[in-house]
């Protein structure tokens, strides 16, 4: 995830990619290594990664947005060494395939929406500003947020929005909206925003009564945590001996799906009680590297989005 300044006029956007030092620091140990930044977004990792690999190291960026694969095709014209993938990480074996490449030295996951996609009114992410209501991070992909609530069941509705907001007041919310829609489709990003609100009996402290229900249906559209599962095992089925995965996630349901995925490899098989081990069958191919990282307050200062941001990292033991 980046923060970004400047307007979308000419779609110049400024970038500060989150613990994008740290990320790296922990993702490249071998300048002629293959590495993958799997959340390419506007290649703020990916360059800082091809400033320190050698002449013969390789990068692969995968995205599933079109307009970060625009940034990727252009980086790619200017440096030989990187190439780039459109689609989601979870299709990681795939990109890699299509590099014949059959193990790499690292993979970045950068997780979450971009600030370019937030503050691209036209997007439909943010609450803060009109615009259609679509979320998809690949636009060529349906359907849009607006398309599924006119659509959905209002139990589905709720149980995405409690589910992947965590939002105690969902049946409200998903009540009003199925009420709403029979008049008029809820088709931007004000109409939902001010519904929500309009549905939520008590407001949060600093915290816009909108945030959980548009984070909700953004992580649906975009299938965001069910990638995230498939993306996982893809990398850790593909590092090389050595070789590192480096998570950043922005929210807990993120975190939670990448911490217990991390530890439970970590700690090795589950042997049932009773049956004899041996020495092999206890030890784990992988293990943790130092705890989960976060961003310091001078980051946060800069980028008051880094302050949810969480990394973790995992390494392929040596043989």
């Amino acid at each position: 995830m980046t923060a970004e300044t400047g307007s979308k006029d000419g779609e110049d956007y400024q970038h500060r990619s989150v613990l994008l030092d740290a990320a790296v620091d922990y993702l490249v140990n071998d300048e002629a290594g293959r590495y993958v930044d799997a959340t390419f977004g506007r290649g703020g990792h990916s360059r800082l990664i091809l400033g320190r690999l050698a002449g013969e190291g390789r990068l692969l960026g995968i995205d599933k947005d079109p307009q970060a694969i625009e940034v990727a095709r252009a980086l790619s014209d200017v440096d030989s060494r990187f190439s780039w993938y459109h689609g989601s990480f979870a299709e990681l074996s795939q990109a890699l395939d299509s590099q014949n490449w059959p193990q790499v030295n690292g993979v970045l996951m950068d997780l979450g929406v971009s600030s370019p996609q937030l503050d691209d009114a036209s997007r439909g992410f943010s609450f803060m500003r009109e615009g259609p209501l679509d979320m998809r991070m690949n636009p060529l992909q349906a359907p849009s947020a607006a398309e599924w609530l006119a659509h959905a069941d209002e139990k589905d509705i709720a149980n995405v929005i409690f589910r992947y907001g965590e939002e105690r007041f969902s049946r409200r919310i998903a009540r009003l909206v199925v009420e709403r829609r029979q008049e008029m489709p809820i088709e931007t990003t004000r109409q939902l925003a001010e519904l929500v609100s309009e549905a939520v009996p008590k407001k949060e402290k600093h915290k816009h009564p909108a945030t959980r229900t548009f984070q909700a249906i953004r992580i649906f559209i975009n299938r965001e945590l069910e990638d995230l599962e498939v993306g996982l095992k893809a990398a850790v089925d593909r590092l090389a001996p050595g070789g590192r995965l480096v998570v950043i996630s922005f929210h807990s349901l993120e975190d939670r799906v990448v911490k217990r995925f991390m530890r439970d490899l970590a700690r090795g098989p589950k042997i049932p009680k009773g049956v004899p081990v041996t020495a092999d069958q206890e030890a784990s191919g992988y293990r943790l590297i130092g705890k989960a990282s976060k961003a310091n307050q001078q980051e946060i200062d800069e980028n008051v989005r880094a302050r949810s941001a969480v990394m973790r990292v995992l390494e392929r033991k040596a043989d």
